[in-house]
């Protein structure tokens, strides 16, 4: 068994305080959907530009949420998926 780091082990102490751990979970699905968005944008070779035409908005409006300093609404959610024909999935777990 790996032995755990002072990093992990004080990670995993944290992830006990609803608060903390709920605070985490959003932060890592919003930054999960802004690598996607990265990803997504990086395979099909557009520039943040062209899919910021896509999606009607500005290019730094698309930096932003590829850094994921952004909140995403339902619709931004859905053009995203637009914008790229994907389907747009949400599951409640």
């Amino acid at each position: 068994m790996k032995k755990l780091t002072n990093y992990e082990k004080d990670f995993q102490k944290k992830m006990k305080n609803p608060t903390f751990r709920t605070g985490f979970q959003e932060e890592y699905a919003k930054l999960a959907f802004a690598y996607q968005i990265a990803q997504f944008r990086k395979k099909q070779n557009i520039s943040q530009t062209e899919l910021a035409k896509r999606l009607k908005t500005t290019q730094s409006a698309i930096a932003r949420m590829e850094a994921g300093e952004q909140n995403f609404t339902l619709d931004t959610l859905q053009k995203v998926a637009d914008a790229f024909h994907r389907k747009l999935k949400i599951d409640l777990v």
